[in-house]
């Protein structure tokens, strides 16, 4: 079994910054991409960024040059750096880790969500 816990949600104002967190754990032994999705109330599920194990990033474009994806390959933790936040980036944020391998663990997990609200 794999957890995915996520951290660093909250209520900020719009230009405002947040750092969410998403740490990993259970018997693993590596982990191919950890990325971010995000819900909006009424809205589909939808990538907001992800990243391999070995550094590369894809965002969506709605986020490129305002959000940063990083990851701690030795923890197993995975961040979020949110900036220039706007009211459309309100939404339930899950972590999400793919390619898992580990003992008796592997394949795909999903994170419980954390809530970002940005006020207009």
């Amino acid at each position: 079994q794999v957890q995915l816990v996520e951290s660093g949600g909250g209520l900020v104002q719009a230009g405002g910054s947040l750092r969410l967190s998403c740490a990993a754990s259970g018997r693993i032994l590596g982990i191919n991409t950890m990325g971010w999705y995000r819900q909006a109330p009424g809205k589909q599920r939808e990538l907001v960024a992800r990243i391999t194990s070995g550094g590369s990033t894809n965002y969506a474009d709605s986020v490129k040059g305002r959000f940063t994806i990083s990851r701690d390959n030795a923890k197993n933790t995975m961040y979020l750096q949110m900036n220039s936040l706007k009211p459309e980036d309100t939404a339930v944020y899950y972590c999400t880790v793919a390619g898992v391998v580990g003992i008796g663990v592997g394949g795909e997990y999903w994170g419980k969500g954390t809530l970002v609200t940005v006020s207009s």
